[in-house]
């Protein structure tokens, strides 16, 4: 914590002081600000946006201190707030932080890697939460804002930091380094990750590299030569230990029994170790590998190490969105619980109340190494929940309990869970969202496993974080200024429409398109105020437009009459539509040639306004097409110039979708439209693009199936002798394409991929699972990462639209935020 005058001090900045005070976090978004009290906002420019368009909404949150750059200019109304004028917001940020990291002179561990640094960061926190006071990055802060952001949150009694670090470019690392100063490091892997802005996997290992210059030791994995051998080579003077399965590990992994027995056997300094782990699946045994390392390192005995494993928690634990009882949305964060992390969930279900979900709830446990007096947090705990309007609180634990009487009225409290499971049918949860968010030990699935809709035992797990980053993924591709539009018709591409349109609101998208007007009138009673395109528009639907601010697709003369006496009807201002250009697609849209008429009866329309001109483009993604598609941008541009003229103003150009944006950049115009790009997929091959959509279902039964028995409908199911299968509740009906049945399509249990076998029926079908080994409630995976829903696709010679749109809606989505 310092004083505001401290900052500048620390900065040697110039400063406007209208009252000192003490500050104790930064903040850089607006929409994370739960608590103004205390907070600081760096307006912070970055590729896409510029924080000083954010001050108002800063100060009109409560926020009074401010980092602005040094040609911003105060607003006379904003004269109670202090502000630091600084050369650069951002370096601003980070030499703060890592003056305040001088100050502490205790174990630093900072990880970095392809993947996996922040499951690791986390494991180890909940490892080692024992035996030490952790800081650790929340979430996945390891950006050049996250990393001081997390190094900030040091306390005095801290005694192990945890801080994950990650890079796109070359020369972002020292910085990073320079702020977090670790004394240990953790190499995760080197992977294709990230690797577009770097020469070659080497450039890219250097640069990670120079995170653990001033390390005393370094742990990483010994079973890619090339990445030990150049670290070695860089790292002169630096312990290097090592873990993987060659004889030359320091800690080896002697037997991966982890799919079979959920058990692995590691070798250290010539002693077997035999743990009992919660998961069976290779990437998960191989994060585990540094953490019990590190463990080691700093002097856990065995048996400390087979309990704190055994316990580990799944990261996909966090910030988990799923429908819950009598109307309400679950959002569990059933993780930790701590001050910081409180901020950042209660900003999530500020997000998430809509329409549907109007009250709020806060299901909330006692908190453990917050590094602040009970006699100090908990007030303030009960400070930040009445600024939020939080409808019902209910706290769970004894500390909580003790200080009721700072909490609002609105409150409930028990000494611990069980407690409150006792008493869950007294209480309400209509219609709210409902922020489930404890402390490990407290065991808090439980009260998700109870608030949960039971519908299927299948469902569509959607990562929010995931389409967000495939969004920025899009936008780095865009020049300065170009808009966005993101496709959300369909249900969302199958995966939930309120759903993904909040989460791309959150994201700040421009436009969002829908097929029909009952999908916006749906968006808009959610509490979704993004302008939305209606590509398909009738005139019976126009009222229904009109009332709530839908914008329609014109494509036809007719639309365009019935559109204009509709709005001369019920409207009292000229109104947004969207001219539809038939470039060679041959679907809905005007000709070229009916530009001089369509300009002619737009003039004699004056409660009209063309917002933009569009078009689609027919084959972007094949590069056999690519002259076409040239032909079609040609003949949109001419066409946009042609009405442009006539009408006398500018207007929206829009013709590129995912495809497009990935093969014919130099046609972004004013915006583009995202879809299935959106969702991971890529015409190009785009590394950077993530998995947003998995399908996932369980075992039923397993059977063994006699000499020559025969499996599904139609008898068309065979197993070798000896054979078994496993009953899966997923079938035609869910949207498992019938194509897929007899070995066509494979699924996944663990690593393996195994073939479905026989027809599949409406509502579950079987696998092979003769050579494996399972057992009845195993996860089982349709698609994800492996097998992709392209891979899908392709067995059944379709697109992946069709894959994912045909997911039933009987089929239970659950979302998920980092």
């Amino acid at each position: 914590m310092y004083l505001f005058s401290d900052i500048a001090s620390m900065l040697n900045a110039r400063a406007e002081i209208s009252t000192d005070g003490q500050v104790r976090r930064p903040v850089f978004d607006t929409r994370l600000i739960v608590d103004p009290e205390g907070a600081v906002f760096f307006a912070i420019k970055t590729e896409t946006r510029d924080g000083h368009r954010f001050i108002p909404a800063a100060y009109e949150k409560g926020v009074r201190y401010f980092v602005v750059s040094e040609r911003w200019q105060v607003p006379d109304n904003f004269r109670d707030a202090s502000f630091i004028f600084a050369e650069d917001t951002l370096k601003a940020l980070q030499a703060i932080a890592g003056l305040h990291r001088q100050r502490f002179s205790i174990p630093v561990i900072a990880i970095t890697g392809s993947n996996g640094k922040t499951i690791v960061k986390d494991w180890l926190g909940q490892a080692l939460s024992f035996r030490e006071i952790i800081c650790r990055s929340p979430r996945s802060y390891n950006s050049q804002i996250g990393v001081p952001v997390s190094v900030l949150q040091l306390k005095e009694n801290t005694s192990l930091a945890v801080f994950e670090a990650g890079i796109s470019y070359v020369g972002e690392m020292g910085r990073l380094e320079r702020i977090i100063r670790p004394t240990l490091g953790i190499l995760t892997n080197i992977g294709a990750a990230h690797q577009e802005h770097f020469e070659s996997r080497i450039q890219k290992l250097d640069e990670k590299l120079k995170l653990f210059t001033g390390c005393k030791t370094v742990f990483m994995g010994s079973d890619d030569r090339e990445v030990l051998d150049r670290s070695r080579d860089r790292l002169k003077g630096v312990e290097l230990l090592t873990w993987g399965r060659g004889e030359d590990a320091e800690l080896r992994l002697l037997e991966d029994r982890a799919e079979r027995e959920k058990l692995i056997v590691l070798g250290w300094k010539g002693r077997k170790i035999s743990l009992e782990i919660p998961f069976r699946d290779r990437i998960s045994v191989e994060n585990l590998l540094p953490v019990v390392l590190v463990m080691l390192y700093l002097g856990c005995n065995d048996e400390e190490i087979k309990r704190q494993v055994r316990s580990l928690q799944p990261v996909a634990m966090r910030m988990e969105l799923k429908d819950g009882i009598n109307g309400s949305l679950i959002i569990n964060d059933s993780y930790n619980s701590d001050i910081n992390t409180l901020e950042l969930a209660l900003s999530v279900l500020e997000q998430n109340q809509n329409g549907r979900h109007k009250g709020r709830t806060l299901i909330l446990s006692d908190m453990f190494q917050t590094g602040i007096e009970d006699r100090l947090l908990y007030p303030r705990v009960a400070e930040i929940i009445s600024k939020k309007n939080i409808d019902l609180f209910i706290g769970v634990g004894s500390k909580l309990s003790r200080y009721a009487a700072s909490f609002p009225d609105n409150s409930l409290f028990f000494t611990d869970t069980d407690d409150l499971l006792d008493s869950l049918g007294s209480i309400s949860f209509k219609d709210s969202v409902v922020l489930i968010k404890g402390a490990r030990q407290f065991r808090f699935e439980r009260l998700v496993e109870r608030l949960e809709l039971k519908l299927h035992s299948t469902v569509l797990e959607v990562n929010i974080d995931a389409l967000l980053n495939n969004f920025r993924v899009f936008k780095k591709k865009l020049k300065p200024g170009v808009k966005t539009l993101a496709m959300v018709k369909a249900f969302g591409y199958g995966s939930g429409l309120i759903e993904i349109s909040s989460a791309l609101q959150l994201g700040r998208v421009d436009y969002l398109g829908v097929a029909f007007a009952d999908e916006g009138v749906e968006l808009r009673q959610a509490g979704i105020n993004t302008p939305i395109i209606v590509m398909n528009p009738e005139p019976r639907s126009f009222a229904l437009m009109l009332e709530y601010g839908l914008e329609p697709e014109v494509y036809s003369y007719r639309i365009l009459e019935a559109f204009n006496d509709a709005v001369n009807t019920f409207g009292n201002e000229p109104y947004p539509i969207h001219i539809k250009l038939d470039s060679g697609m041959h679907r809905l849209g005007f000709y070229a040639s009916d530009g001089k008429e369509l300009i002619s009866r737009l003039k004699k329309m004056p409660m009209l306004k063309v917002k933009s001109v569009f078009s689609h483009l027919a084959g972007s993604d094949e590069e056999k097409h690519d002259e076409f598609t040239l032909d079609q941008l040609r003949l949109f541009d001419s066409f946009c110039k042609v009405i442009e003229m006539g009408l006398g103003y500018s207007f929206i150009r829009h013709i590129l979708n995912s495809a497009g944006v990935e093969r014919f950049s130099d046609y972004q115009f004013e915006m583009v439209r995202l879809g299935i790009g959106l969702y991971g997929i890529s015409s190009v091959g785009e590394t950077e693009l993530q998995n947003v959509l998995t399908l996932k279902t369980y075992v039923s039964q397993i059977k063994e199936v006699e000499d020559g028995g025969t499996i599904g409908y139609g008898r068309k199911g065979h197993v070798k002798q000896g054979g078994r299968i496993a009953v899966l509740p997923i079938g035609y009906a869910d949207g498992l394409n019938r194509g897929l049945s007899n070995g066509k399509g494979m699924v996944r249990i663990g690593s393996t991929l195994v073939p479905i076998v026989g027809n599949i029926c409406m509502d579950s079908c079987m696998i092979d699972v003769s050579d494996i080994n399972v057992k009845e409630g195993d996860e089982v995976v349709v698609f994800g990462d492996s097998p992709s829903v392209m891979d899908i696709a392709n067995a059944l010679n379709t697109i992946p639209y069709e894959v994912l749109t045909g997911i039933n809606r009987r089929v239970k989505r659950v979302y998920y935020r980092e």
